[in-house]
């Protein structure tokens, strides 16, 4: 089965189209090293909650929007070496990130049920 990295952030909405270019490049780098899939979403309808919530979990503001991505690899030993080259590629982008990377949060996951 797939392999998923998963990715939560705040980005401040100011700064959309800065984030979309970004993610393109990092898309491209990921699927050139074995990424079988890159996919970024912007929150539409992500509400705030009372005990958790993604607005919560990336301690949004009012002036940001939650982003939901995520990244399918053929298995978890693809991804390690996919990871550290993407990593490498992106080191050479001149450009300051347009979020707090501080308060991404991102982990990799085995899939166990995939329909």
């Amino acid at each position: 089965m797939t392999y998923v990295d998963g990715f939560l952030l705040a980005v401040p909405t100011a700064n959309r189209e800065a984030y979309i270019k970004l993610a393109r490049q990092a898309g491209e780098s990921f699927k050139k090293n074995g990424a079988l899939s890159f996919v970024e979403c912007w929150g539409d309808d992500v509400p705030d909650g009372k005990v958790t919530s993604f607005p919560m979990a990336v301690k949004k503001t009012e002036d940001e929007t939650v982003v939901f991505s995520w990244i399918t690899w053929p298995d978890k030993a693809t991804r390690d070496a996919g990871m550290k080259a993407t990593m490498e590629d992106m080191q050479s982008h001149d450009e300051p990130m347009p979020f707090d990377g501080m308060r991404m949060m991102f982990g990799g996951f085995e899939t166990i049920v995939e329909l």
